[in-house]
């Protein structure tokens, strides 16, 4: 799929007819580049130690990285001239200076320390929008500073205010440095959850452009960062603040690490991170604190998910760390278009719900196979260590998702109801679920396992005793 997710994406969608609503910039810039002399170039590299499994090696080296010129263009100087003062609104200058670097080969943007008061910001192929340390983007309260753009809205596409760092279509594109994004002012517009709406046009067959949310009298929040079908993704060290939906949402993208980043709980249904039909992403060394899900790795929702019909696909999580009242790494349950090939290692998940929670209904239908967790830490899940369900939300149709095989390894878990609760439908079972030199404590539930083909139990104790299953 790699290489051809545009493509085929823009064909399915008719983004012909969308054309400038959907990608044009917020404002077109024709300044020349202004440099800093003398700064190193920010780093956009990644450390991922060696893993287990040979393929998640190779997911690994063949994830792109995107890389720049050395030039860099600071958004205080002129001609850009940003103010840093936290009331000026700089969502102009911004647009200039992502215009004047992508227009000179691409670089570095700079944004130096200071608060920046900004509607949404448009993203360039070859352009690294840098937030040097002490930095902060603080999103407008203006709804008139986030124009319409394609989005995908719990798995739905349709036409939303924009994200607050949003781009489509673009290849070479990053967000890096150490600074910090702030959405907390954007709470006057950015509201409303009403996909039922949206439900109800997918039903009359009404196509993607025509999907309208702002001023058809329903509400929608929008994501924090969203590249949408966009190629070689780059988002590392910046810290990401009271969120008003998903935090990182990078949608049919190709080529994705997220390195680095920290998230925080706010609102609920706040996830850390959601990749979505998106192919060979890492995550790497993150921090995702969420009100919902930290990591949910998405694919599409019902009907609008069939006809993209694109999977999320060969994904690595490394050395990270999740607290949040649901799942550290969730599967679904927009996972219409399915999900496959991921792995996970290294990785602490505190106080959640679950450590694996996969979930889907026979109307999300979809699939989640060849996953892989080792070396993880659960500790004090309310839930269970590990959960599969196939009848999420009570929800019925005549698509029962395909799950299976599921491998956990040399990994722990202390305090919780359940190591183990997977259950199929008695027509649909989950095939395939390993478990291998796992150590579980202080779990006051005997496991849950139905409709479960396939089991292997290898070197398991739970409170102590042995359990083969």
């Amino acid at each position: 799929m790699a290489g051809s997710v545009s493509r085929r994406h823009a064909i399915r969608t008719g983004l012909a007819a969308i054309g400038a609503v959907a990608v044009a910039p917020l404002l077109p810039g024709t300044a020349t580049a202004a440099t800093r002399d003398g700064r190193s170039a920010p780093r956009t590299s990644r450390a991922v130690p060696v893993l287990p499994w040979p393929a998640a090696n190779d997911i690994v080296a063949a994830t792109r990285m995107p890389t720049f010129p050395s030039t860099t263009f600071d958004v205080t100087a002129a001609p850009f001239n940003a103010n840093p003062n936290g009331t000026t609104d700089n969502t102009a200058a911004f647009a200039r200076a992502i215009s004047a670097c992508n227009a000179a080969g691409g670089g570095h943007v700079i944004v130096p320390a200071g608060t920046y008061l900004t509607g949404a910001i448009y993203l360039k192929s070859n352009v690294d929008l840098h937030l040097e340390t002490g930095a902060t983007l603080r999103f407008s309260g203006d709804v008139t500073k986030f124009p319409t753009v394609l989005t995908r809205y719990e798995g739905i596409e349709c036409m939303n205010h924009s994200p607050m760092i949003y781009a489509h279509g673009e290849h070479n594109i990053a967000l890096t440095g150490s600074g910090v994004l702030d959405a907390a002012g954007t709470s006057p517009w950015n509201v409303g959850s009403e996909r039922t709406f949206l439900e109800s046009l997918v039903a009359k067959g009404v196509p993607p452009a025509q999907r309208v949310v702002p001023g058809s009298g329903h509400f929608m929040r929008s994501t924090f960062v969203e590249p949408y079908a966009c190629d070689t993704v780059l988002i590392q060290g910046v810290s990401l603040h009271n969120s008003r939906f998903w935090q990182l949402h990078p949608t049919l993208c190709t080529n994705v690490t997220i390195d680095g980043v920290t998230t925080s709980a706010t609102n609920s249904n706040t996830d850390g991170c959601d990749p979505e039909s998106c192919d060979h992403v890492v995550i790497n060394n993150c921090t995702l604190g969420a009100g919902d899900d930290n990591i949910s790795i998405k694919s599409g929702r019902d009907a609008d998910g069939r006809r993209i019909n694109v999977p999320s696909q060969n994904i690595v999580i490394v050395s990270s760390r999740f607290t949040g009242p649901w799942g550290a790494i969730a599967l679904g349950s927009e996972q219409t278009g399915g999900i496959q090939n991921v792995y996970a290692f290294g990785c602490v998940a505190d106080h959640t719900r679950y450590v694996l929670y996969v979930k889907s209904n026979t109307q999300r239908g979809g699939f989640s196979r060849n996953i892989n967790l080792d070396s993880i830490t659960g500790r004090n899940q309310k839930g269970a260590w590990a959960f599969v369900t196939t009848t999420y939300n009570g929800q019925t149709g005549s698509n029962p998702p395909a799950f299976g095989g599921f491998t956990i390894t040399n990994s722990t878990g202390d305090t919780s109801p359940f190591a183990f609760n997977v259950s199929g439908l008695a027509g649909d079972h989950v095939r395939g679920l390993t478990a291998k030199n796992l150590t579980f404590t202080n779990i006051t539930n005997t496991d849950k396992l139905s409709n479960v083909d396939n089991v292997a139990f290898n070197n398991v104790t739970i409170n102590g005793r042995t359990v083969t299953h």
